[in-house]
């Protein structure tokens, strides 16, 4: 089996960041499973495979399946029979490449989904179809055995996140959606379960409570490319769990004990590829804010201000003077981009670039801060204010907000 992974050699000391979305070198690894054409799943091989509070722009219609969005935990028994339904398999073929004899005549790459809405729409990750798979030959198998073809309608590099839509109008009739919840409510401590299906044994659901909030997740420059160790940005505000996570959970719900999808799993941190504890979720926030979108338009447009840099360390603040070791210092700032624009000066600890203290009033002590209000709070072609130190002087500069460029670009 082959895992999309961060490459060890990543294991350093610092961030990159480009429009301020960060590089973290940690050995993450996709919660997707892929198998050759000498390992398909069939009973031959596996046995039994059968923040600031967001208000949704899209509120799905619940039927009497469907759970109902209150405060009411349910037992696990409950949970599992309410929403099995609505998790799905997906199955994508791997193009065989015609530049290289070794490579495998077809493989397939297995994850996780689960019904959106009763359009037909799928959510899942976008590194369970990317990495030069056949967008043609994508598969979605309900927990009954139904097997449909879905068409890639809109996907979202920079979230990892895809929306497929299954055509068949028959299926989309039994299609019951589950209800999204909203993840800026979550609290470490929070219990949760994880539906999908690891090593390809569908249905599969595990347990486990929030263990961290408020995570950075690398994105690949291009995931096209496997193996890849370029990473340009992050995904803010991933959720942490313990619940166990393993190849084939990709693009499956995280759920509460409601039953409302707080999140889609995506990655766990490991040196080995298997789960060793620490599990990560893109949050439905995300889910809410850019699937709409996906289903409109076929991609998403986040938010750019066009810097680099890192975080003011104790080190930092003592070389340049500072008081306290917070905000942001800007090293690099890309020629022509929505700060560059504004005057945002970059440097280092000898020059002393701009060091970026809040953003619309709202502190940033870190990187995280800075992103996690850009992906949340703002759009394209919003006029922000950040209020910048330089040369020891406070000062505040409005800034127009650019569309982040293509990871392909900066590849």
């Amino acid at each position: 089996m082959k895992y999309l992974a961060i490459n060890q050699r990543m294991m350093t000391i610092g961030i990159f960041i480009v429009g301020v979305m960060a590089w973290i070198a940690l050995p993450f690894y996709t919660a997707d499973i892929r198998f050759n054409s000498n390992f398909l799943l069939d009973s031959n091989n596996i046995s039994s495979p059968s923040s600031s509070v967001f208000v949704p722009p899209r509120i799905l219609e619940a039927n009497a399946q469907t759970i109902s969005q209150n405060n009411t935990d349910i037992s696990l028994r409950q949970l599992f029979e309410r929403t099995q339904q609505s998790v799905v398999q997906v199955t994508s073929a791997t193009v065989p490449s015609p530049f290289n004899e070794n490579s495998p005549s077809r493989s397939e790459t297995v994850g996780s989904g689960f019904v959106y809405d009763r359009e037909g729409h799928i959510v899942t990750n976008y590194h369970v179809i990317a990495g030069g798979r056949d967008p043609e030959n994508i598969d979605v198998t309900f927990s009954d055995g139904a097997v449909y073809r879905a068409e890639v309608i809109g996907t979202d590099q920079y979230s990892d996140l895809v929306v497929l839509q299954i055509q068949d109008q028959a299926a989309r009739q039994k299609m019951m959606p589950l209800p999204i919840g909203n993840s800026s409510q979550l609290y470490v401590g929070d219990q949760v379960v994880a539906i999908g299906n690891p090593f390809g044994l569908t249905g599969t659901m595990t347990l486990g409570i929030i263990s961290g909030l408020s995570r950075l997740l690398p994105v690949q420059s291009s995931q096209d490319a496997p193996g890849s160790s370029e990473f340009a940005f992050s995904i803010p505000n991933i959720i942490q769990t313990d619940t166990a996570i393993n190849p084939g959970n990709s693009g499956g719900p995280l759920l509460n004990m409601q039953g409302a999808v707080v999140g889609i799993t995506t990655a766990v941190f490991s040196v080995t590829g298997e789960f060793a504890g620490v599990g990560f979720a893109v949050p439905s926030n995300a889910i809410s804010n850019i699937a709409p979108v996906l289903i409109e338009e076929g991609s998403f447009e986040h938010p750019w201000l066009g810097v680099s840099g890192t975080d003011v360390t104790p080190d930092i603040a003592n070389s340049i003077g500072l008081q306290e070791a917070r905000g942001f210092l800007v090293t690099n700032v890309v020629e022509g981009g929505p700060a560059d624009i504004a005057g945002i000066q970059g440097g280092d600890r000898l020059t002393r670039g701009d060091i970026i203290l809040a953003v619309d009033n709202v502190a940033v002590r870190k990187l995280d801060d800075l992103l996690s209000y850009l992906e949340a709070s703002t759009e394209v072609g919003k006029t922000i204010t950040l209020t910048i130190l330089r040369d020891g002087e406070a000062r505040q500069l409005n800034t127009i907000l650019g569309a982040r460029p293509s990871l392909q670009a900066s590849a």
